[in-house]
């Protein structure tokens, strides 16, 4: 259910993208509507052109792994309007293999935060003008915010000083974790206690 202060953005949103379809969720006191992929770069270009709305900047776009689901990506788009002091999230899903269109032309930040997408989860971007890339090292294999990528990485990296240069090398780890005991830190000084006094 949409809440009375809210329903003035969500009628503009409604307006301003008129044939296309959105779901619209109001949770945390915020307002999320969720797009369809190949609908995506239309919809922020009428959210950020017509009168009603005017969401002329892009605030951020980032990734979410739902590792159990079909499509299991949300692009997250956040847009403010200083013009009517309203934000909203805009959402998109996608797979490890559907490309989402670039909304790079419509918000040129969104380059760069596109191909951060694309570096932490794997997410491509279709007509991004040089997805590569931007955080990871030359090489890295793998998607770091990924639920499935490994905690420890596969490959460390230090200076060595005899080749004076960076060395890449298969992680080797000094403690299994595997075995790791986790009982709660405070049960384990309540133990000791009692063998203190016992």
């Amino acid at each position: 259910m949409i809440e009375l202060r809210h329903r003035t953005l969500v009628d503009a949103v409604r307006e301003a993208l008129g044939a296309i379809t959105v779901v619209v969720a109001c949770e945390r006191d915020e307002v999320t509507i969720a797009v369809q992929r190949p609908k995506i770069a239309q919809a922020l270009a009428l959210l950020r052109d017509h009168p009603a709305t005017r969401f002329h900047q892009l605030m951020d776009v980032c990734g979410v792994d739902y590792p159990n689901r079909l499509e299991r990506f949300d692009v997250v788009y956040q847009l403010l309007s200083l013009s009517h002091n309203w934000r909203l999230t805009v959402k998109v899903q996608t797979n490890e293999v559907a490309e989402v269109p670039s909304v790079a032309e419509v918000y040129p930040s969104a380059g760069w935060f596109e191909r951060e997408v694309f570096d932490l989860y794997g997410v491509r971007f279709s007509g991004h003008p040089d997805l590569r890339r931007i955080l990871t090292d030359y090489g890295f294999e793998g998607h770091p915010l990924r639920r499935d990528f490994p905690l420890t990485g596969f490959t460390e990296v230090h200076y060595d000083d005899l080749q004076r240069r960076v060395v890449s090398e298969p992680l080797s780890l000094q403690q299994d974790y595997r075995a790791f005991d986790a009982l709660s830190p405070w049960q384990g000084v309540t133990d000791v206690q009692k063998r203190g006094e016992g």
